[in-house]
């Protein structure tokens, strides 16, 4: 068993952090400068699917990581690789899920500057989360990792 900082990924951004930042640019600025678009009566029922997804996809894949009995926040160790339920479909199932989460909410709110700013989100946490945790995961697990990296695609 692997123990202390070997057993734990070190994110260059938390998550949450690259998810909500962009976001929260995103609501300052069509306070501040009101948006460009309206994005109509269709957002509100694309916005609750998005919220509905979220929680049940990452109520799964969280559920999964207990069940796993593996490290979930920062600093607690990755004692097993996951490949079940979502796992099976996306590398990054939370990942998506807070993406989800993130497009639900610019639609309810609305948000234009926060749908526009979804790439900077998804940039930020590819570039905070998922490249290091990549590079722990192939470190910690090796072949067994590889293997299910080719098989199983980072998103969806």
């Amino acid at each position: 068993m692997v123990s202390g900082s070997e057993a734990t990924v070190a994110f260059r951004l938390w998550p949450p952090v690259a998810v909500g930042a962009p976001l929260l640019v995103g609501w300052l600025a069509t306070l501040l400068l009101g948006d460009p678009v309206d994005l109509g009566g269709w957002r509100l029922p694309l916005g609750w699917a998005l919220l509905l997804f979220f929680a049940v996809w990452n109520g799964w894949s969280l559920w999964l990581f207990g069940r796993h009995r593996t490290g979930l926040l920062p600093g607690q160790p990755t004692e097993s690789m996951i490949e079940k339920g979502p796992y099976r479909l996306s590398r990054n199932p939370l990942y998506v899920g807070l993406l989800a989460l993130y497009l639900g909410l610019a639609l309810l709110a609305p948000t234009f500057w926060g749908l526009v700013l979804f790439p900077a989100a998804v940039l930020l946490v590819l570039w905070g989360a998922i490249r290091p945790e990549e590079r722990f995961l192939h470190e910690r697990f090796g072949a067994a990792y590889d293997d299910y990296a080719r098989r199983v695609r980072r998103w969806l």
